[in-house]
Protein backbone atom coordinates (compact mmCIF):
# COMPACT_ATOMS: atom_id res chain seq x y z
CA UNK A 1 0.00 0.00 0.00
CA UNK A 2 0.97 3.30 -1.01
CA UNK A 3 2.13 5.37 2.07
CA UNK A 4 -0.41 8.33 2.17
CA UNK A 5 0.27 12.10 3.56
CA UNK A 6 -1.65 14.51 5.52
CA UNK A 7 -1.20 17.69 3.30
CA UNK A 8 -4.72 19.29 3.27
CA UNK A 9 -5.85 22.14 1.57
CA UNK A 10 -1.93 22.91 1.25
CA UNK A 11 -1.98 19.71 -1.08
CA UNK A 12 -4.96 20.82 -3.59
CA UNK A 13 -3.43 24.21 -4.32
CA UNK A 14 0.09 22.63 -4.98
CA UNK A 15 -2.04 20.25 -7.35
CA UNK A 16 -3.33 23.12 -9.03
CA UNK A 17 -0.16 24.88 -9.31
CA UNK A 18 1.57 22.00 -10.84
CA UNK A 19 -0.05 22.66 -14.30
CA UNK A 20 2.89 21.13 -16.81
CA UNK A 21 5.45 20.04 -13.88
CA UNK A 22 5.96 16.48 -13.52
CA UNK A 23 6.40 14.92 -10.00
CA UNK A 24 5.38 12.36 -7.44
CA UNK A 25 1.80 11.99 -6.17
CA UNK A 26 1.51 14.57 -3.11
CA UNK A 27 -1.38 12.96 -1.71
CA UNK A 28 -4.18 10.65 -1.64
CA UNK A 29 -7.79 11.85 -0.32
CA UNK A 30 -7.06 13.67 2.85
CA UNK A 31 -6.62 11.23 5.43
CA UNK A 32 -9.65 10.20 8.02
CA UNK A 33 -9.56 10.23 11.26
CA UNK A 34 -8.06 6.72 13.44
CA UNK A 35 -9.78 3.52 13.89
CA UNK A 36 -10.66 4.26 16.86
CA UNK A 37 -12.07 7.59 16.10
CA UNK A 38 -13.83 6.43 13.28
CA UNK A 39 -15.13 3.70 15.73
CA UNK A 40 -17.06 6.09 17.55
CA UNK A 41 -18.04 8.33 14.77
CA UNK A 42 -18.96 5.09 13.17
CA UNK A 43 -21.77 4.44 16.70
CA UNK A 44 -22.94 7.81 15.96
CA UNK A 45 -24.69 7.27 12.39
CA UNK A 46 -28.09 6.46 11.95
CA UNK A 47 -28.96 2.69 11.39
CA UNK A 48 -31.83 2.49 8.94
CA UNK A 49 -32.85 0.32 5.45
CA UNK A 50 -32.11 2.40 2.24
CA UNK A 51 -34.77 5.07 1.34
CA UNK A 52 -36.25 4.81 -2.08
CA UNK A 53 -34.12 4.78 -5.33
CA UNK A 54 -37.58 6.64 -6.94
CA UNK A 55 -36.27 9.74 -8.71
CA UNK A 56 -32.17 9.23 -8.75
CA UNK A 57 -30.18 10.08 -11.74
CA UNK A 58 -26.02 10.93 -11.39
CA UNK A 59 -27.26 14.15 -13.06
CA UNK A 60 -29.04 15.20 -9.80
CA UNK A 61 -25.61 15.21 -8.51
CA UNK A 62 -23.35 17.34 -10.98
CA UNK A 63 -19.97 16.38 -11.27
CA UNK A 64 -16.50 16.83 -12.26
CA UNK A 65 -16.84 21.01 -12.15
CA UNK A 66 -14.94 23.44 -12.75
CA UNK A 67 -11.66 23.78 -10.31
CA UNK A 68 -9.70 26.94 -11.90
CA UNK A 69 -6.85 26.67 -13.74
CA UNK A 70 -8.69 25.26 -16.27
CA UNK A 71 -9.19 21.83 -14.26
CA UNK A 72 -12.01 19.95 -13.49
CA UNK A 73 -12.70 17.58 -10.59
CA UNK A 74 -11.73 14.33 -12.18
CA UNK A 75 -8.49 15.98 -13.64
CA UNK A 76 -7.51 17.70 -9.57
CA UNK A 77 -8.02 14.01 -8.48
CA UNK A 78 -5.94 12.66 -11.23
CA UNK A 79 -3.09 14.67 -10.42
CA UNK A 80 -3.48 14.22 -7.09
CA UNK A 81 -3.34 10.98 -7.17
CA UNK A 82 -0.95 9.96 -9.93
CA UNK A 83 2.51 9.81 -9.88
CA UNK A 84 4.88 11.93 -12.17
CA UNK A 85 1.51 13.52 -13.46
CA UNK A 86 1.99 16.39 -16.59
CA UNK A 87 -0.54 18.04 -18.06
CA UNK A 88 -1.95 20.25 -21.14
CA UNK A 89 -3.17 23.92 -21.25
CA UNK A 90 -6.48 21.95 -20.85
CA UNK A 91 -5.35 20.19 -17.65
CA UNK A 92 -5.78 17.11 -19.19
CA UNK A 93 -2.86 14.26 -18.28
CA UNK A 94 -0.20 14.19 -21.07
CA UNK A 95 1.82 11.55 -18.88
CA UNK A 96 2.12 9.97 -15.55
CA UNK A 97 0.95 6.95 -13.75
CA UNK A 98 -1.81 5.67 -11.18
CA UNK A 99 -1.80 3.25 -8.81
CA UNK A 100 -5.07 1.55 -7.96
CA UNK A 101 -4.98 0.75 -4.07
CA UNK A 102 -8.42 -1.05 -4.60
CA UNK A 103 -6.78 -3.68 -6.95
CA UNK A 104 -3.09 -2.75 -6.48
CA UNK A 105 -2.90 -2.59 -10.44
CA UNK A 106 -1.03 0.56 -12.10
CA UNK A 107 -1.42 1.88 -15.33
CA UNK A 108 -0.05 4.87 -17.49
CA UNK A 109 -3.29 5.90 -19.78
CA UNK A 110 -5.32 8.40 -17.98
CA UNK A 111 -8.15 7.01 -19.87
CA UNK A 112 -8.12 3.82 -18.25
CA UNK A 113 -8.76 5.53 -14.67
CA UNK A 114 -11.97 6.53 -12.96
CA UNK A 115 -12.24 8.36 -10.28
CA UNK A 116 -14.21 6.39 -7.65
CA UNK A 117 -16.76 8.25 -5.24
CA UNK A 118 -16.17 6.46 -2.06
CA UNK A 119 -19.76 6.89 -1.25
CA UNK A 120 -21.39 6.15 -4.42
CA UNK A 121 -23.75 8.90 -5.18
CA UNK A 122 -26.96 6.07 -5.40
CA UNK A 123 -25.87 5.11 -2.21
CA UNK A 124 -25.87 8.54 -1.08
CA UNK A 125 -29.23 9.09 -2.45
CA UNK A 126 -31.07 6.54 -0.52
CA UNK A 127 -28.86 7.12 2.85
CA UNK A 128 -30.40 11.13 2.49
CA UNK A 129 -29.05 12.57 -0.14
CA UNK A 130 -32.46 12.58 -2.03
CA UNK A 131 -33.90 15.46 0.75
CA UNK A 132 -30.39 17.52 -0.21
CA UNK A 133 -30.68 20.51 -2.74
CA UNK A 134 -29.14 20.13 -6.41
CA UNK A 135 -26.14 22.56 -5.23
CA UNK A 136 -25.37 20.25 -1.57
CA UNK A 137 -25.45 17.25 -3.82
CA UNK A 138 -23.21 18.57 -6.21
CA UNK A 139 -21.16 19.66 -3.57
CA UNK A 140 -20.91 16.03 -2.47
CA UNK A 141 -19.59 14.63 -5.50
CA UNK A 142 -17.04 16.82 -5.67
CA UNK A 143 -16.03 16.92 -2.11
CA UNK A 144 -12.08 17.49 -2.25
CA UNK A 145 -11.83 18.15 1.43
CA UNK A 146 -13.13 15.13 2.67
CA UNK A 147 -11.81 11.63 1.69
CA UNK A 148 -14.31 11.15 -0.69
CA UNK A 149 -12.71 10.57 -4.20
CA UNK A 150 -9.96 8.26 -5.07
CA UNK A 151 -8.62 7.39 -8.45
CA UNK A 152 -8.94 3.72 -8.96
CA UNK A 153 -8.91 0.81 -11.82
CA UNK A 154 -11.83 1.27 -14.31
CA UNK A 155 -12.43 -2.44 -13.57
CA UNK A 156 -12.07 -2.11 -9.91
CA UNK A 157 -14.72 0.93 -10.00
CA UNK A 158 -16.91 -0.81 -12.24
CA UNK A 159 -17.26 -3.88 -9.51
CA UNK A 160 -17.91 -1.96 -7.00
CA UNK A 161 -20.83 -0.26 -8.49
CA UNK A 162 -22.76 1.33 -5.80
CA UNK A 163 -22.75 -1.07 -3.32
CA UNK A 164 -22.22 -0.77 0.17
CA UNK A 165 -19.05 -2.54 2.34
CA UNK A 166 -21.36 -5.02 3.10
CA UNK A 167 -21.89 -6.19 -0.52
CA UNK A 168 -18.33 -4.87 -1.63
CA UNK A 169 -14.65 -4.38 -0.82
CA UNK A 170 -11.49 -3.75 -2.20
CA UNK A 171 -10.12 -6.99 -3.59
CA UNK A 172 -6.59 -5.79 -1.67
CA UNK A 173 -7.20 -6.94 2.11
CA UNK A 174 -4.58 -4.50 2.84
CA UNK A 175 -6.71 -1.24 1.64
CA UNK A 176 -9.61 -2.23 4.59
CA UNK A 177 -8.76 -0.68 6.98
CA UNK A 178 -8.05 2.95 5.12
CA UNK A 179 -12.04 2.28 2.94
CA UNK A 180 -13.43 1.48 5.80
CA UNK A 181 -12.19 4.53 8.34
CA UNK A 182 -13.23 6.67 4.57
CA UNK A 183 -16.18 5.57 4.45
CA UNK A 184 -17.46 6.42 7.66
CA UNK A 185 -15.64 10.09 7.03
CA UNK A 186 -18.21 10.90 4.59
CA UNK A 187 -20.85 9.62 6.38
CA UNK A 188 -20.15 10.85 8.88
CA UNK A 189 -19.45 14.52 7.91
CA UNK A 190 -22.84 14.83 5.15
CA UNK A 191 -24.58 13.12 8.19
CA UNK A 192 -25.91 9.83 6.00
CA UNK A 193 -27.73 7.19 7.70
CA UNK A 194 -25.83 3.76 7.04
CA UNK A 195 -27.72 0.09 7.67
CA UNK A 196 -27.22 -2.59 9.76
CA UNK A 197 -25.87 -4.93 7.69
CA UNK A 198 -23.52 -2.09 6.26
CA UNK A 199 -22.61 -1.07 10.19
CA UNK A 200 -21.47 -4.44 11.16
CA UNK A 201 -19.24 -4.56 7.73
CA UNK A 202 -17.94 -1.27 8.44
CA UNK A 203 -17.03 -2.34 12.64
CA UNK A 204 -15.38 -6.44 11.07
CA UNK A 205 -12.70 -3.78 8.92
CA UNK A 206 -11.99 -1.66 11.82
CA UNK A 207 -11.61 -4.60 14.27
CA UNK A 208 -9.81 -6.53 12.13
CA UNK A 209 -7.67 -4.95 9.58
CA UNK A 210 -7.00 -1.65 11.33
Amino acid sequence: MRIRTVLGAVAAAGTLAAIGVAGPAQAYPPTPPSASESAAHLATLTVTAPGSMDGYSRDKFPHWISQGDNCNTREVVLKRDGDGVTVGNDCYPTAGSWYSVYDQTTTTDPSKVQIDHIVPLADAWRSGAAAWTTAKRQDFANDLTDPQLIAVSASSNESKGDQDPSQWKPPNTGEWCYYARNWIQVKYVWKLTITSAEKSALSDMLTNHC
